[in-house]
């Protein structure tokens, strides 16, 4: 069945969506995106990605679209027109095509920006097998620009650091700089010592995930004890366990790094009890 999606005011069959070969995304990576989970036919933890998307705009000086205000409407009606009941919701803004190809941008105020949305069917979501057993990351050098913090659509080097892992036998990649681990390609890192949860500290440096912060709440409510630092990846190998967190991977166990076990190379009770946590409260404020 051919999805249904949005481009700019207009619910569209895939194969009919079209937007502009001078639309600065296509030349400059010139936007930014969020990908909102379903999970029962409702949106995981909107309100917050939808807070990120302002700030983001904000930050590359974008004009909000005009149906901002109406995007839980917008992802709602996608995820009834192409029957979601786990899966995703991307959506993306970028400057548009204000004209032909140029470096600098005009007055954000004169500029139309584009804005797109689809949805991705994932059955099994919540029940991933990857989450039983654990997955197995590499380290890369992380040599991003320095604005991670703003979660533009520039992924090549993540889309890279995916591939190298998968050359190595890996399922994904942890990042470092200046000795420390940053995030992973596409996700939060985390690790578990002595009982502690470890994951490095906000700044222009990592993503502000919504599920990082909504997962280091459900951690202190329940009295588990919380650090915010950089780590190393001498101690992700001397961890008693390690994860990720994601809005598509919810909380996922990490067993091994660069080919070293982690803990006992299964996943850990923290990891395990936090995905379990996230999940059930997640789904009852689901929208």
């Amino acid at each position: 069945m051919t999805r249904t999606v949005y481009v700019n005011g207009d619910y569209l069959p895939e194969d009919e969506a079209k937007i502009s070969i001078f639309d600065r995304a296509f030349l400059m990576a010139d936007g930014v995106y969020e990908v909102t989970s379903v999970l029962g036919g409702k949106l995981i933890d909107f309100d917050g990605h939808l807070k990120r998307l302002e700030r983001s705009l904000n930050e590359l000086e974008i004009k909000k679209p005009a149906a901002f205000d109406d995007l839980i409407e917008i992802h709602r009606k996608l995820v009834e027109l192409n029957g979601i009941d786990e899966g995703l919701v991307y959506l993306q803004v970028t400057r548009g095509a204000p004209g032909d190809r140029d470096f600098a941008f005009p007055d954000p105020e004169t500029t139309e920006p584009t804005l797109v949305l689809f949805t991705q069917a994932k059955p099994g979501l919540a029940d991933s097998p990857a989450a039983k057993t654990g997955i197995k990351v590499i380290s890369i050098d992380d040599i991003r620009w320095g604005r991670r913090d703003i979660k533009t659509v520039q992924l090549l080097y993540p889309s890279m650091g995916k591939m190298m892992a998968k050359k190595a036998g890996a399922d994904d990649a942890w990042m470092v700089e200046d000795g420390f681990v940053t995030e992973g390609t596409s996700n939060n890192a985390y690790i578990v010592k002595d009982g502690v949860i470890i994951t490095r500290n906000l700044g222009t440096d990592i993503l502000h995930g919504i599920t990082r912060a909504a997962v280091l709440r459900f951690a202190r409510e329940a009295q588990m004890k919380v650090e915010e630092r950089p780590f190393t990846i001498d101690e992700v190998k001397a961890a008693d366990e390690a994860f990720f967190t994601s809005a598509s991977a919810f909380v996922m166990p990490v067993v091994a790094m660069d080919g070293e076990t982690i803990g006992d190379g299964v996943p850990g009770p923290v990891s395990l009890r936090l995905r379990e946590i996230y999940l059930e409260e997640s789904r009852a404020v689901a929208v």
